[in-house]
């Protein structure tokens, strides 16, 4: 049932580019990332289904123009929006199939390219849902420490279930994710097998970020990141979001603050011209996700509908 789902709504999405936008086949193909072949079986399925009439009558519609309007607002290079699971429903599980065929659809690319992960529970949902199974020449790398406060490996960890779905190779960041003190970072950053996985997430083709929110239920208190005294004076520092444990403001500054230079790992620098994919949903996370989009924090966004109609109502 799942799968038929997502190929309906693949098949919507190309008549969509076929009818509406007046795409080519080769040109939908590009934008797909698949064959010129299956392009054209997912245009016939479309219009055989009865998805595509005057207008586009399969929900995907809606998504597509919340893709087109989010694009405009932020100047993203690339935008997925799924549908909604209604009042209730967990926007990670959401926007976890998008997610994933975002990150397929870099994973068919024939030119190796790095891809970079930070870590989280929406990360953690798109890589339960990869059905790609050849890595190909690419390489994956961790953003991010992957060890939590109490010595045991982080639980949302996304890499080592995405090569293990691949079958691939893949580069772990092997550090604490907060170090007790700038020394102990430095030391850490310093080894020469980290500096080598460091050097490897800097130049990233592809970067997937989770967003975390700074709130009463901020990821980062929840999982033994902060204490809630930290928290609290992040908050009154105007703290509003954090990507990869940086904790920034409301228009997507990193907060100069000692907390931040204890995160172990790479810090996804604002106005990149390479791909960083956000993958985030959830009405806590709307003044996180809008901050780091209007600070260049992240170019690419995978959300949901709910989620992408507060970000365009918001000022």
């Amino acid at each position: 049932m799942s799968n038929e789902l997502t190929l309906q709504d693949e098949a919507a999405r190309a008549g969509w580019l076929y009818y509406v936008a007046g795409m080519t086949q080769d040109q939908i193909a590009a934008e797909l990332g698949v064959s010129r072949q299956r392009a054209q079986r997912l245009v016939a399925r479309a219009s055989a289904e009865g998805l595509i009439q005057i207008r586009l009558v399969h929900r995907i519609g809606a998504c597509l123009e919340l893709e087109r309007a989010l694009t405009e607002r932020y100047h993203l290079t690339r935008c997925r929006v799924a549908p909604g699971l209604g009042p209730g429903g967990d926007p990670a599980r959401a926007i976890a199939t998008a997610a994933a065929a975002e990150l397929e659809r870099v994973l068919r690319m024939e030119t190796p390219q790095v891809i970079a992960f930070g870590t989280g529970r929406a990360l953690r949902a798109m890589a339960e849902q990869l059905t790609h199974t050849d890595p190909g020449r690419h390489r994956i790398v961790s953003l991010l420490g992957n060890i939590a406060p109490d010595g045991s490996a982080t639980l949302y960890d996304v890499i080592s279930r995405i090569a293990e779905k691949l079958n691939a190779t893949y580069y772990p960041m092997p550090v604490p994710v907060i170090s007790d003190t700038p020394e102990e970072r430095e030391f850490f950053m310093h080894l020469r097998p980290v500096r080598t996985v460091f050097n490897l997430a800097r130049q990233a083709d592809i970067t997937f970020v989770g967003v975390g929110q700074m709130g009463p239920d901020a990821p980062l208190a929840l999982d033994g990141f902060v204490t809630p005294d930290v928290l609290r004076e992040l908050q009154e520092l105007g703290a509003v979001g954090e990507i990869c444990s940086w904790v920034y403001d409301a228009q997507g500054r990193y907060i100069d603050t000692p907390r931040n230079a204890l995160v172990g790992g790479v810090r996804v620098e604002p106005g990149q011209s390479k791909p960083v994919i956000s993958v985030a949903a959830g009405s806590a996370k709307v003044t996180a996700i809008r901050a780091a989009l209007t600070g260049r924090i992240v170019n690419g966004l995978v959300t949901d509908e709910p989620t992408a109609t507060a970000l365009l109502a918001s000022s």
